[in-house]
């Protein structure tokens, strides 16, 4: 049973690049004024030097925080990933390789010297973004909700009662969508920045660094306009059926590309609703800081206890 006092929880992004660690009051749900730490990383380098990083930074938001208040520690992470046991699975792939079979749990707790009463614990980055929307954000008080975020990839996440869905027949494998068929690949190579990139050089004949600088050259050529009344359109059609088949009463979007919205937004609503879909759209406030506390809500024990048949799904 944890104390009353121990009222606050450590909320991790762990992104690509960088590491981003929050102090949560579980309370009021909210980011404590002047906790947040942020540390660039090396993703490719050992796993010693990525674990140092962590634990710095880490370090500095137990500083700003009476110790004895903590419950523990809760991390957004990509996977594939031991979510139970906490144990890095990542191979394969351009980043956090060196992790691979590391229990990062206990290489954390130990680092930390953390109470053995404080617990450190891990699930999805995706799905934390969309616990976090249910929690504290644009899906509190909605009972099915469906998340995504669009940025480099395309994350997604169906939550009942704040709850992930993984497995069923009202979702896909997983829980998610980024691997399901779409056009002449799977999802995740259309509603992303590549596509857009991709597309742009089409179009142009041009080379774009990102959505933003895209966004921006919309405003002048009506050519590039019509790029995200494309990708709007495709997504509409897309998210149809699986929110229609999940019974989603709000879809919270997030992600880089959530800040075009204005642009891509009016052809993905209007797809939707040809499509007989009537789910609530909405714009991520929180941001990247959903995540944050979505991770940090893996400190509430009662979510804790419930969430963790899925974790081996994601």
């Amino acid at each position: 049973m944890k104390s009353e006092l121990q009222n606050i929880a450590i909320g991790v992004d762990i992104g690509g690049s960088h590491i981003t660690a929050v102090a949560v009051d579980m309370t009021v749900h909210r980011i404590i004024n002047g906790s947040r730490a942020e540390s660039p990383v090396d993703n490719k380098a050992e796993a010693d030097t990525i674990l140092t990083v962590w634990s710095d930074t880490l370090k500095q938001v137990i500083r700003e925080i009476p110790l004895f208040n903590l419950r523990g520690i809760g991390f957004a992470m990509p996977g594939p990933f031991d979510y139970v046991r906490g144990i890095c699975l990542i191979r394969g792939v351009q980043k956090y390789e060196k992790l691979y079979g590391v229990n990062v749990g206990k290489a954390i707790a130990s680092r930390l010297g953390l109470p053995c009463d404080c617990s450190v614990r891990f699930m999805n980055d995706a799905t934390s973004f969309a616990v976090g929307e249910a929690w504290a954000g644009k899906a509190e008080g909605y009972r099915r909700m469906m998340a995504i975020t669009l940025g480099t990839g395309f994350g997604s996440a169906f939550l009942n009662n704040s709850i992930p869905v993984v497995e069923g027949d009202t979702v896909p494998e997983m829980g998610c969508v980024y691997h399901l068929p779409f056009g002449h690949g799977i999802a995740d190579d259309y509603f992303s920045t590549r596509w857009f990139t991709s597309r742009y050089r089409e179009v142009t004949g041009r080379e774009a660094d990102g959505v933003k600088e895209i966004a921006v050259m919309a405003g002048r050529a009506p050519e590039v306009k019509e790029i995200f009344g494309e990708f709007g359109t495709g997504l509409g059609g897309f998210l149809a059926p699986w929110l229609k088949r999940f019974g989603a009463e709000i879809l919270v979007i997030g992600g880089n590309i959530s800040h075009a919205f204005n642009l891509f937004g009016p052809d993905m609503e209007k797809t939707l609703r040809n499509e007989g879909c009537d789910t609530t759209i909405a714009i991520s406030e929180l941001k990247e800081d959903a995540a944050l506390l979505g991770s940090a809500y893996l400190l509430d024990n009662n979510f804790w206890k419930a969430v963790q048949p899925a974790l081996p799904l994601m």
